[in-house]
């Protein structure tokens, strides 16, 4: 027997987890499909933490979605009794000619966002555990912060399932059919339809869509995160910011010490193209693991600079131009496709969720997501540059 659905979400991770909770919250028949059980290691929302900054240095059109996104964060708070956000502030710093610091700045401008700009010496007196060059700068944002990642999706499933949503998990999908007003979903042990079909597959999207005669460019990548054994008197999470460095030898983004875990810290630049299903998992496997953050650790924040009390792999899945992909395919208009979010994605997904049940339910979102347009040069697949996820303002 087929069953039949209103939406099916293929990828229950960060961004279809929440689609699925808006989609089943409004009375949508929805069915969500993942390869694992979701919150897994398996994907992008690995890693527990996630930071959430309004003046987003990724360009002033983010801005919007940032502040959506919280206010849609600060219900899914109400909702439960995890926690999803800790507004421990966020500082941002870099050379004085960080495009990436003074887009952030020119953000907090424009949308009339308590953001402070500060100085060097400024940064260094507020926060003894950070020592910049006087060459470089930055801005604070207090009212941001951080993100509980795994608790987020455990919530939003929650909801989705008390709402009606249905969720099949280890079900990785073999083949997806494509008609003109319907939808066939194969996955390794059963086969569905549906009106609409959401496809958001975090590192997986290529694979998929490339099945589906969609070639984008789409490159996933290892990442690594490493918390490191620290002062808490200095890096603990009720005095110490969330930070995010475009820095001469790369751009890094990190976490105060919370319930004494250690100061978290990972490289948003520099990670390694990759295949989801076969590349090693195992943080140490190469020498830059931990190299690379521990060189920015003995420039920036020596205090913290030490033992590793634990380190991760996880993967972004990056676009040439760091943008997103969230659009209705080129050809079916009741399928719709979300993804690229090149290692900045998270702290949005609660909007994006939204943004997908709008674009299958009514044709059209609320919120302005013509950057993230699937038709857009840099996503064709002439375009072979070999060079992924740059650093910003470099």
């Amino acid at each position: 027997m087929v069953n039949h659905y209103e939406v099916i979400v293929v990828g229950a991770g960060s961004m279809g987890m929440s689609a699925g909770y808006y989609l089943a919250k409004n009375g949508v028949k929805t069915l969500m499909i993942d390869a694992f059980d979701p919150p897994h290691e398996n994907g992008s929302h690995s890693g527990d933490t996630r930071l959430i900054r309004h003046a987003c240095g990724e360009g002033l059109e983010y801005v919007p979605l940032a502040l959506r996104a919280q206010t849609l964060w600060d219900e899914l708070q109400n909702e439960t009794n995890e926690r999803i956000f800790s507004n421990t502030g966020v500082i941002t710093f870099g050379q004085s000619d960080s495009l990436f610091v003074q887009t952030a700045i020119d953000g907090g401008r424009k949308y009339n966002l308590n953001v402070e700009t500060l100085s060097a010496d400024e940064i260094n007196e507020r926060w003894p555990g950070i020592t910049i060059a006087p060459d470089q700068m930055g801005c604070y944002e207090p009212e941001a912060g951080v993100l509980f990642s795994q608790n987020c999706i455990r919530t939003f499933k929650r909801l989705a399932l008390n709402h009606g949503a249905e969720l099949k998990t280890n079900s990785p999908v073999m083949n997806i059919d494509m008609f003109d007003d319907v939808v066939n979903v194969q996955t390794n042990s059963n086969t569905f339809t549906a009106n609409k079909l959401i496809i958001t597959g975090g590192a997986w999207n290529k694979k998929i869509l490339d099945d589906l005669g969609l070639q984008l460019q789409l490159q996933p990548s290892r990442q690594t995160i490493a918390w490191f054994d620290s002062d808490d008197i200095l890096y603990k999470s009720d005095g110490f910011p969330g930070f995010f460095a475009d820095v001469p030898s790369g751009v890094y983004y990190g976490f105060p010490s919370i319930d004494g875990t250690g100061l978290k810290i990972g490289r948003y630049d520099n990670g390694d193209p990759i295949d989801p299903m076969y590349y090693n998992k195992a943080f140490g496997a190469y020498e830059k693991d931990e190299n690379d953050i521990s060189h920015f650790l003995n420039q920036y924040m020596q205090q913290a600079y030490g033992n590793i009390n634990v380190g991760k792999t996880c993967m972004f899945t990056n676009t040439l131009d760091e943008n997103f992909v969230i659009d209705k395919h080129p050809r079916y208009e009741h399928i719709v496709i979300a993804g690229g979010f090149s290692g900045h994605g998270y702290k949005f997904s609660s909007a994006i969720g939204e943004v997908l049940y709008e674009l299958v339910t009514k044709g059209k979102s609320t919120q302005d997501i013509s950057l993230f347009k699937i038709t857009r040069p840099s996503l064709q697949p002439e375009n072979k540059a070999k060079v992924f996820f740059k650093a910003r303002g470099k």
